[in-house]
């Protein structure tokens, strides 16, 4: 594994507004920074009383304004819901203002419900133009061309590194086409990470933005001093899954005790095959669980997430996640899980 990084959806904890949310989102980025994180990512989501990382751009422009050297990017702007030369200007903005510091991850599924999806993009089209919009995109970000009729400005020249994100097994398969680094979505939806990261490894094709194929996957985490500590930390987003499953999407639930007893079986189901690519526990507990993820998948870079209500406990759990996963860093092969 090359690099560690973190992935935030500035979640909004009941009983916070989305101002607290963003400021907890500096200060985390921040902490993060000296912790060593390589890329501190945000995400796209719409219609979410519980993520304020809904104007992902602006965002991302006032994290990086807050820290000084580590990369910030989208993990990952949902395209189809701009204009790619929306998104080109956007990014190239950020660019210009932020060199050799932004990263863009692009993602295929809408990052909302139907209802949203259609009051952000107007009108829907039939046709799945992700590819095409993809390859405009980076062409806008490319060399100067004073003959074509539509230029990003900003945006020309930055060559905004740009990622493929995927929770199935096209993303990989367009990653691999176009040669673009790939990042999976294992945090909730692992079921395809095995195949996906086989069929990208095996098809890639070398291009000019990448020669080999490079992969990043993400896995929660919630580190705490006990394991009992973490598992309690942890029945916030565990609550926050179960609601998301059933319909009732809200802001970001207190830790309860015996979660398990509060969510109906099949929901809990459900819920922990969502999350269960992840590391719950003390320092020891998490290495040997990260340990066993990155044995396993052998990725390039590895990211963490994970919503923990109380915003000092967090910051707390990925300062632990860094001091295990730096013992990880830089190194090509896991030996030894333990």
């Amino acid at each position: 594994m090359q690099n560690f990084s973190l992935l935030d959806l500035s979640p909004v904890p009941d009983g916070k507004t989305a101002a607290d949310a963003l400021s907890n989102t500096v200060e985390l980025a921040r902490a993060a920074e000296q912790f060593g994180y390589h890329r501190y990512w945000l995400a796209e989501h719409h219609n979410m009383p519980g993520i304020a990382s809904a104007a992902t751009a602006i965002v991302i422009g006032h994290v990086a304004a807050a820290t000084r050297t580590m990369r910030i990017g989208a993990g990952g702007i949902m395209l189809p819901n701009h204009a790619p030369l929306i998104v080109a200007e956007q990014f190239g903005t950020l660019a210009t203002l932020y060199p050799d510091r932004i990263d863009l991850g692009l993602g295929r599924a809408p990052g909302t419900d139907m209802a949203t999806a259609r009051a952000l993009r107007r009108h829907m089209a039939p046709e799945d133009s992700f590819p095409q919009d993809v390859q405009e995109l980076i062409a806008y970000f490319g060399a100067t061309s004073e003959g074509r009729s539509v230029r990003a400005i900003p945006g020309e020249n930055t060559h905004v590194p740009v990622w493929i994100l995927g929770s199935s097994l096209y993303g990989a398969q367009l990653a691999a086409y176009l040669g673009l680094p790939y990042a999976f979505a294992s945090h909730f939806a692992p079921a395809m990470l095995e195949e996906a990261l086989a069929i990208y490894r095996r098809s890639f094709r070398p291009s000019e933005r990448l020669e080999k194929p490079h992969v990043m996957m993400v896995a929660g985490v919630c580190a705490a001093e006990t394991d009992a500590e973490a598992e309690f930390l942890r029945s916030s987003q565990v609550l926050a899954f179960a609601r998301l499953h059933t319909g009732q999407p809200g802001k970001l639930p207190l830790p309860v005790r015996d979660v398990h007893l509060t969510i109906p079986a099949p929901v809990m189901a459900q819920v922990e095959q969502s999350l269960s690519c992840s590391a719950t526990g003390s320092a020891a507990t998490i290495k040997r669980q990260l340990g066993g993820i990155l044995a396993s998948y052998q990725p390039d870079e590895l990211m963490v997430t994970g919503m923990i209500h109380d915003h000092s406990a967090r910051v707390r759990s990925f300062e632990i996640a860094a001091d295990v996963l730096s013992d990880f860093s830089g190194k090509e092969q896991i030996a030894n899980a333990g």
